[in-house]
């Protein structure tokens, strides 16, 4: 399936049909011309309503893109994308209304307003939905008709996931699940699934069995007797771009926000990836992009006097750049200004302490001022990065907190940060313990995401900053 050329769709379908809208509006109720007058309509009225007709399809598909609506163009629910359009449209004609009486373009009494409100609501609702709607019948129809699938494998091997297969595949419309195989939990001779699906490997090659096969969704049909292997599956599935469903009578053991996914249909839990609702993951990064542009520009000339001093105390490069793990596990490349001597970590990864003898002079400084971590703002216009979250580290550290602390794996579901719950609760960690107490307060962050939450870290970082307790 071509998500990108489903998306392109709703997006052309959004701009023209705000553009419609407009114009009904424009013609209806601010001017209220007939078909006769259009055409002595004057050329200052014409350059007012050309603007308008390319800035206010432009607002409206920003306030769609940040409900989410150009997320899941193909799994999506007439029902809810009515109230979401509601939301949207009510919002739209709010910012569009207040900005007509703001410039004197509608005026009148306060029941003219509220009739024009009324009407711009209506008009814009009724012309960029039904467009929509049929997008979404459209494509809903297609995959009730099997002409649209979800590469799909099950997780499981015996009498569940045989129920769940059957169950599935004897529904009279279809689901959209396009079975590929199965993956087995332990090792048998055998196994009943096999008689309708073809054995793809192990749970240990389930990474590379989701990569090879494209797969898209996930069916979690395990028996009782092997719920000690689900924290091992969830590690290996638990991207966002993959739908995970599992039989009922899991939510218990599963991590994660679970609903049951249809009525109609084979009851599943459906596992929900998503920490944090559309439009505030839409907020989260717009912040991040504005605020490290206006935080670049407005650190250069700190930037070049710290260059200079770091240049002048040691000899080594004034920034320093190794690979560190970001979400879904992806190796990225981090920029910090250089702390230590040059070759620091010669003999290996180590952590800095405060008594540390390779922190040179303005490395001290920069440390307790966290002004070393100013380039982390291109790792955040890079995408690698985000304003709030865990602290990247190194695969060299995962693999040792791991092994206490499977649960860190979950720190990888979002971009890594320049600053972070845990760092500001707990500071910087000196050891592998440490970093697992730092470890609950970034869990903690992840269950409690917002872009409320972003700001109150936002501001006890800065707090640390004035009064330099970096370290």
């Amino acid at each position: 399936m071509d998500h990108r050329k489903q998306r392109v769709k709703y997006l052309i379908c959004d701009f023209f049909s705000s553009i419609l809208a407009w114009i009904l509006f424009y013609f209806s109720h601010i001017h209220q011309l007939n078909l006769i007058d259009v055409f002595y309509f004057t050329p200052a009225a014409s350059s007012e309503l050309i603007t308008e007709l390319i800035a206010f399809p432009v607002l409206w598909i920003f306030l769609y893109f940040l409900w989410g609506f150009y997320r899941e163009v193909f799994r999506r629910s007439r029902i809810k994308e009515i109230g979401a359009s509601f939301t949207v449209t009510l919002t739209g004609s709010l910012i569009i209304f207040v900005y007509l009486v703001y410039t004197d373009v509608i005026t009148g009494a306060s029941t003219g307003f509220i009739n024009s409100f009324i009407a711009l609501f209506y008009i814009h609702f009724s012309v960029s939905y039904l467009p929509r709607l049929f997008i979404t019948s459209h494509t809903i129809s297609s995959i009730r008709k099997g002409k649209i699938g979800f590469n799909t494998i099950i997780i499981g091997s015996d009498k569940k996931a045989v129920d769940v297969y059957r169950e599935i595949k004897n529904q009279p419309r279809s689901t959209g699940n396009k079975f590929i195989g199965f993956v087995n939990i332990n090792g048998k001779n055998s196994y009943p699934l096999e008689k309708f699906l073809t054995r793809l490997g192990g749970l240990d090659q389930l990474t590379e069995i989701i990569s090879k096969y494209r797969v898209e969704e996930v069916i979690i049909a395990i028996e009782p007797s092997e719920n000690g292997k689900i924290e091992k599956i969830i590690s290996r599935i638990d991207h966002p771009k993959l739908l995970v469903k599992a039989i009922p009578g899991m939510q218990d053991i599963l991590t994660g926000r679970v609903r049951i996914n249809t009525i109609m249909a084979t009851p599943l839990l459906q596992i929900s990836h998503d920490l944090m609702t559309p439009w505030q993951q839409s907020i989260k990064q717009i912040i991040d992009i504005l605020f490290s542009v206006i935080a670049l520009i407005l650190l250069l000339p700190v930037s070049i006097i710290i260059s200079i001093w770091i240049k002048l105390s040691s000899p080594g490069p004034v920034i320093y750049s190794h690979e560190r793990i970001g979400k879904n596990g992806k190796p990225f490349r981090i920029y910090k200004f250089r702390t230590m001597i040059d070759n620091a970590e010669q003999n290996g990864p180590e952590l800095s302490s405060s008594s540390d003898n390779r922190v040179t002079r303005p490395g001290r400084f920069l440390r307790k001022t966290r002004l070393d971590e100013i380039p982390n703002f291109i790792n955040v216009l890079k995408g690698d990065m985000s304003l709030v979250g865990p602290r990247p580290e190194r695969r060299y550290f995962i693999d040792k907190i791991v092994s206490n602390a499977p649960h860190y794996n979950h720190l990888l579901k979002i971009k890594p940060g320049i600053t972070s719950w845990g760092q500001v609760k707990y500071g910087y960690a000196e050891n592998v313990e440490q970093m697992l107490q730092r470890l609950r307060y970034d869990i903690l962050y992840l269950e409690n995401m917002s872009v409320f939450v972003d700001f109150q870290i936002l501001i006890l970082t800065v707090l640390i900053i004035l009064k330099r307790k970096g370290v």
